[in-house]
C-alpha cells in the first residue's frame, strides 16, 4: 500500500465529519442533533420478537456531516467487541450493521432520512419531525407498507426508539423493532 492509498480513508473521513450545525439550520429545526455522540443499546424487540431475555445488545454513534447540513449514524446489533470475537447473535437475521442519513431539506422543512442495513438488505426512506417531545418519521417500504419510528423519552442520556409498520388493515401499528439507549461513558 502507497501513502496515498493509506491516506484516503482519513481524506474521506475528514471531508464527511462536520463538528457542528450548518448556520443555515436554525436551533429550532435542529431536530437530531443531540443524537450526536455514541450509544449503547439494550434491544427489547427486533423483527417483531421479543428479545428482551436474550441479553441483544448493540450501539449507535452518530456526527454530524457535509457541512453540518447532515447527521449520520451507524447503528450496530451485536456491538462490535461481539462481532470481532465471533460471538454473533445466535439468529443471523438480528444482523444489523446500517447507517442513517438524516438530511435537513429546507423547502420541506423537515429531514429526509435513508436507513440502509446491507447486513440484511434492509432499507428505509422516511421524513422526520419533532412532534410534541418526541421526534417522528414516517415513510413507506418498496411494497408500499407504511412505517413509523419514534425517538421517545429523550434525555440527554438516554432515548428510547420504536420502529412500527402499519397491518394490512390500515389501523394498526405492529412494534418491529424497540430500544433503549444510554450515551456511552455515563
Amino acid at each position: 500500500m502507497n501513502l496515498t492509498e493509506s491516506c484516503a480513508p482519513q481524506a474521506f473521513l475528514s471531508a464527511l465529519a462536520c463538528p457542528g450545525r450548518a448556520a443555515d439550520i436554525d436551533e429550532a429545526d435542529d431536530v437530531y442533533g443531540w443524537l450526536v455522540g455514541s450509544w449503547s443499546l439494550q434491544v427489547l424487540h427486533y423483527r417483531g420478537f421479543d428479545l428482551r431475555g436474550e441479553g441483544l445488545t448493540g450501539e449507535v454513534h452518530a456526527g454530524w456531516v457535509l457541512e453540518g447540513r447532515a447527521i449520520q449514524d451507524a447503528w450496530i446489533m451485536p456491538v462490535r467487541e461481539d462481532r470481532r470475537a465471533g460471538r454473533m447473535a445466535r439468529d443471523p437475521l438480528n444482523d444489523m450493521y446500517g447507517s442513517t442519513l438524516r438530511s435537513w431539506d429546507p423547502a420541506l422543512r423537515a429531514w429526509r432520512i435513508a436507513w440502509n442495513n446491507p447486513a440484511r438488505g434492509h432499507r428505509e426512506m422516511q421524513i422526520g419531525r419533532r412532534i410534541g417531545a418526541d421526534i417522528v418519521q414516517t415513510g413507506a417500504r418498496a411494497d408500499g407498507q407504511a412505517t413509523r419510528w419514534r425517538f421517545t423519552e429523550i434525555t440527554p442520556d438516554g432515548f428510547h426508539w420504536i420502529g412500527e409498520a402499519l397491518d394490512a388493515d390500515g389501523h394498526t401499528w405492529r412494534r418491529e423493532g424497540e430500544f433503549i439507549a444510554t450515551r456511552a461513558g455515563v
